[in-house]
């Protein structure tokens, strides 16, 4: 009885050390691992990110299963960090709006100290569209009817502070215009909106290429650093005299204390998986190109983004209590 009692036990202490030596020899992954992406299914970043999220399984040798959490502007994946383990198995999108949220909202967490930045993978190509039937034929007519109809202008985007919300109230503000902001949960809503008459024009991702190409909506202005080849007859918000480029990149992260062999994997798998031809196709669709930023980089920008974002915001004065 004695000597099976201490056979038990050493093989009780035994199984930690397995476990320790298993880790060590690069395991992970050993199940499924969860992807939580910003916005709902069926939109640009959801069919992006699938792809990826596919060419990642293959090469872990486990599914990363995507699951959609949208609303509060993009920034419930990086809340769920917050609450997650940190071993790896549960991972999400990190858009810029994330950067945003300390100085929009009372939050118990740092989005810089307590999420592990593991690659920055893309970024959008945005613009704002309208109706094909509007009367707002380019940017002069819109910015001409803003001015005429204070407020009555009304535009929808992918939610409260997200990058095209954020960065239409710019532009407004720099023309001197004011808008009426309508907040939708993802592109696919917004689309429907729009086409459907229910806002007067849309601020999104090029997303609404399939609309503009079916002959149901016009693209008034983008915001890269030059014109969209899709898209070649519409004018930059720098060809307009708005100094404003915005591309949002976005990337992956996981939660606060990840093991860093365990980070070092997913970075590499998901690197790998930004390379295979299927997803820089399913970016193509969308006007958008691969952006890597290595774990070190994103942390980087990480942190320099959220000092920009901050002027961004005051500007705007859509600080806390202000």
């Amino acid at each position: 009885m004695q000597r099976r009692h201490l056979l038990q036990t050493a093989a009780a202490l035994a199984v930690p050390a397995l476990g320790q030596q298993a880790w060590a020899q690069g395991s992970f992954p050993a199940k499924p691992i969860k992807l939580v992406i910003a916005f709902p299914a069926g939109g640009p970043t959801d069919i992006t990110m699938r792809s990826l999220a596919d060419n990642a399984s293959k090469i872990l040798g486990q599914p990363v299963i995507v699951e959609n959490k949208p609303g509060a502007g993009g920034t419930l994946p990086a809340q769920q960090l917050q609450s997650a383990v940190a071993d790896g198995y549960t991972v999400a999108q990190i858009p810029l709006g994330v950067f945003r949220l300390g100085y929009t909202t009372k939050i118990n967490w740092d989005p810089i100290k307590d999420i592990t930045y593991v690659i920055n993978v893309t970024g959008y190509a945005f613009g704002i569209v309208v109706p094909a039937d509007s009367p707002l034929k380019n940017w002069a007519d819109f910015v001409a009817y803003a001015k005429a109809n204070p407020g009555k202008l009304t535009y929808g985007s992918t939610g409260t502070l997200t990058s095209p919300h954020l960065t239409t109230e710019l532009v407004a503000q720099k023309a001197g215009i004011e808008l009426q902001h309508v907040p939708y949960k993802g592109s696919a809503d917004l689309m429907l909106a729009v086409v459907g008459g229910q806002v007067m024009a849309a601020a999104d991702s090029t997303g609404f290429a399939t609309q503009v190409e079916a002959g149901k909506l016009r693209v008034l202005n983008t915001w890269g650093e030059k014109r969209l080849d899709k898209f070649p007859g519409a004018p930059t918000l720098k060809e307009l005299g708005y100094d404003i480029v915005q591309n949002s990149p976005f990337g992956i992260g996981a939660p606060r204390g990840t093991p860093p062999d365990v980070v070092r994997r997913l970075h590499d798998a998901f690197k790998k998986a930004m390379e295979e031809p299927s997803y820089v196709a399913a970016l193509a669709r969308y006007d958008m190109l691969p952006n890597y930023l290595s774990s070190a980089d994103y942390t980087k920008f990480a942190q320099d983004t959220i000092g920009r974002e901050k002027v961004l915001i005051d500007k705007l004065g859509l600080a806390k209590g202000s």
